[in-house]
């Protein structure tokens, strides 16, 4: 049985004891108090900390335990399978880690002269332009940060569109599904649209007539992920992209499962306009803990103008690569300097390890790890697929427990619970809403059969347990992992999220 490690559960401000040292700041120069004094008196007196930081008095020693014995309690793609949903938590090549670290990769500014950073804006330029091959686009911008990021930068160029063609007064709806991300409709809103949601048919995918009676003059777009969020291909996909098409909308691709599908079709081809990446997800940086991301645009030729400024541009007169600012239809900056550049680092390592052959490779590995075990895991008792039953899923599969909820009182949590006591990671669960307590599964292409094979046998023991009435040893779970259950909904409603505000409940 899989135990996770325990420590004792010290906060670091706990272990603080006055006059304890873990690090003393060089005493500042004459020249350096000086301009240091003259920095403080440009700054308003209401924007000066008045009292001190408060940080905990510790040695070295205990920092590093510390945070050690944290990491060991931690769980990540590196310690196991995450089969997050959605979110495809694949592992990270440690080759495209350590070009990050090189010298010519950290000791560069982006106020630099463009001229002495020649290699830093090559590797920019040329990443951009895979991207714009891979998605079917003309260019790329890798300025925003993040997928929701790039979700509102891409419908940020959709305004501006309608807004140049002065239709911006009457282009007021965004067609999202209903089996969307949740940002999709957050974006639609951020961006000054209303959302109107149509439903998925039986198969899961978009109501081609649902989608035709909603269509009007009011159409400004779609925000459209294929395959979707069920994991399912949209067959009309082009039909989709057409009909958007007739009425001057514009088709916007959430890259969210570009995993699925690179070097097999392109989003272009299929009729989209504006398309996003999550180089976080697809392209080997595992997102977690809030970030890093990145999250490139592409777009179509008719749109290449309004893209955030600057674009990286290349002059083949003086072979040097510049920073491009003159596009007055621009939506503007949407990011400080250029986009996270350690991010785009790994990307375009891993995209240059792969090659083209190679990408195609990843997205095969993807999908048939996840029919493999979309097959098995749907005959297991209490466990049903309730969208694409019989057919082909993508990289991601949709399980329902609602079996188990209805005949033994095991809900989706309640499974996720268990799969942790068995040492991995639990899968999105809960989404897509339009699932009644949904596992979103996807294995990625990184893991094993034998890993798979797990996976599935901790399906199978969930029922095993569930269906001899030994429910209680399911509802207890996780009992091996650093933490047990806690109570979510006191977790949600009452947060303590510092120590601040732990020492204020205590008083």
């Amino acid at each position: 049985m899989f135990r996770q490690t325990s420590w004792k559960k010290t906060l670091i401000f706990e272990q603080s004891s006055p006059g304890r040292i873990g690090h003393e700041v060089e005493t500042l120069s004459e020249i350096e108090e000086t301009s240091l004094n003259r920095i403080m008196q440009k700054i308003p007196p209401g924007l000066l900390r008045q009292k001190q930081l408060g940080l905990p008095e510790v040695s070295e020693l205990c920092v590093v335990r510390h945070f050690t014995r944290l990491s060991q309690m931690n769980y990540g793609v590196d310690s196991g399978f995450y089969p997050l949903g959605s979110c495809t938590m694949k592992y990270n090549p440690k080759i495209c880690d350590l070009v990050t670290t090189f010298p010519e990769a950290q000791k560069i500014h982006p106020y630099q002269d463009p001229r002495s950073v020649q290699g830093s804006l090559q590797i920019m330029h040329e990443l951009a332009k895979w991207l714009a091959e891979l998605s079917g686009m003309k260019k790329v911008t890798l300025q925003p940060a993040a997928g929701a990021h790039g979700e509102y930068t891409g419908i940020m160029i959709v305004r501006k569109y309608h807004q140049i063609k002065g239709n911006l007064d009457r282009k007021r709806e965004i067609i999202v599904p209903d089996s969307a991300h949740g940002t999709n409709p957050a974006t639609v809103s951020m961006c000054g649209f209303e959302t109107v949601v149509i439903p998925s048919n039986e198969g899961g995918c978009v109501d081609i007539e649902a989608l035709r009676s909603t269509v009007s003059e009011r159409t400004a777009g779609i925000m459209l992920t294929n395959p979707n969020t069920l994991g399912r291909f949209e067959p009309d996909i082009e039909e989709i992209t057409r009909i958007i098409h007739e009425v001057d909308g514009l088709a916007y691709y959430d890259g969210a499962n570009f995993n699925a599908i690179m070097g097999k079709v392109r989003p272009g081809d299929m009729g989209f306009d504006i398309v996003h990446f999550n180089l976080h997800k697809t392209f080997a940086t595992p997102h977690g803990g809030g970030g890093p991301g990145a999250g490139p645009v592409g777009v179509v030729s008719r749109l290449e103008p309004f893209l955030p400024i600057p674009t990286i541009d290349f002059d083949p007169t003086t072979y040097e690569y510049f920073l491009q600012y003159d596009h007055p239809h621009s939506i503007g900056k949407v990011r400080s300097y250029y986009g996270n550049f350690s991010i785009i680092l790994r990307a375009y390592a891993y995209i240059l390890r792969l090659g083209y052959e190679g990408l195609k490779a990843v997205s095969d590995m993807a999908v048939l790890n996840a029919n493999y075990m979309k097959t098995l895991s749907q005959k297991i008792k209490g466990f049903t697929i309730l969208y694409g039953k019989d057919s082909f899923c993508m990289h991601e599969f949709v399980l329902s427990a609602k079996e188990l909820l209805k005949e033994k009182n095991i809900s989706a949590l309640d499974v996720s619970k268990f799969i942790i006591d068995h040492g991995f990671h639990p899968p999105t669960i809960y989404f897509p809403l339009i699932v009644p307590e949904a596992l979103m599964i996807e294995p990625t292409e990184s893991e094993s059969k034998k890993i798979l094979d797990e996976f599935i046998d901790i399906l199978k023991e969930v029922s095993h347990f569930a269906y001899t009435d030994q429910q209680d040893s399911i509802s207890e779970k996780p009992l091996n992992a650093s933490v047990g259950r806690i109570d979510d909904v006191k977790a949600a409603r009452q947060p303590i999220l510092s120590y601040r505000m732990l020492k204020q409940k205590e008083s």
